[in-house]
């Protein structure tokens, strides 16, 4: 029988994160030893934006330097993983059988938000990895539905992976102190969602605009927060959730990571 993967949140920071020491580096290096080999890895990030569920149809997907102003041995990188346009077909029907649209995208390829984290996780780039869309414009509990739908795949062997930020606001970067403290602001809505994800709050959560301090202050724009609940969604009804690891950059980047089994 397969081993049941967790699904996962992860906190991809700044590109430099694929080739940089740092904690949250050296975090993701290690991580893939927890479990079993995945079959196939499916990613929902939040540079991949689409109003209508997608997911990534390429038997060979391009990697995608969606960045400017980085050194240039970023770019001269490569993740050449292949696809699996067969399972993402099963996605989109998934979808379908839950109520929700859904479409393949032929042409996607695997932007900095899938392939930063993998890089360190599966260096091979030997497993099919599919990109699957976050919608900008969505709230909290359309991606949950959107990750619900695709839970079954995890019975499969699938690794369902939601890659954006805790934290996410890039207009008070400190750039100064990489390694700077977070802002008490950015504490307290860590904080916040900690307590509720540990809680098990799933109401206080899909409404964490309203009720979580700072909730725009952290999230100026929201697709770095809704990888977060495809993950929760992915993990079924009753997850047991894990904080894998906490740290920070810049004070406003918070690079948390959580497992929901």
């Amino acid at each position: 029988m397969t081993a049941l993967l967790p699904a996962l949140f992860l906190s991809h920071g700044a590109p430099m994160l694929a080739i940089e020491d740092s904690p949250a580096g050296r975090f993701l290096d290690g991580l893939a030893a927890r479990w079993p080999r995945p079959h196939a890895i499916v990613v929902a990030s939040a540079h991949y934006p689409a109003a209508v569920p997608a997911v990534g149809g390429a038997p060979k997907p391009s990697t995608v330097h969606d960045f400017t102003g980085f050194p240039a041995p970023l770019y001269a990188l490569d993740y050449p993983a292949p696809g699996d346009p067969a399972l993402a077909g099963r996605i989109a029907g998934l979808w379908r059988a839950a109520g929700l649209p859904g479409r393949v995208d032929p042409l996607r390829g695997l932007d900095h938000g899938v392939w930063v984290p993998l890089r360190r996780m599966y260096p091979a780039a030997e497993i099919p990895v599919l990109p699957l869309a976050v919608d900008p414009r969505g709230d909290a509990a359309w991606h949950l539905r959107i990750g619900r739908a695709l839970a079954p795949l995890r019975d499969e062997g699938v690794l369902l992976i939601g890659s954006g930020g805790f934290v996410h606001n890039l207009g008070e970067l400190d750039w100064r102190r990489p390694d700077g403290p977070a802002p008490p602001w950015a504490r307290q809505f860590a904080d916040w969602m900690h307590a509720r994800l540990l809680a098990g709050d799933t109401d206080a959560l899909l409404d964490w605009c309203a009720r979580a301090p700072h909730a725009r202050r952290a999230h100026p724009t929201v697709e770095h927060l809704m990888p977060l609940f495809f993950a929760l969604g992915a993990s079924g009804d009753t997850a047991r959730v894990e904080r894998l690891h906490h740290s920070g950059q810049f004070g406003s980047l918070a690079l948390d990571a959580y497992a929901f089994h």
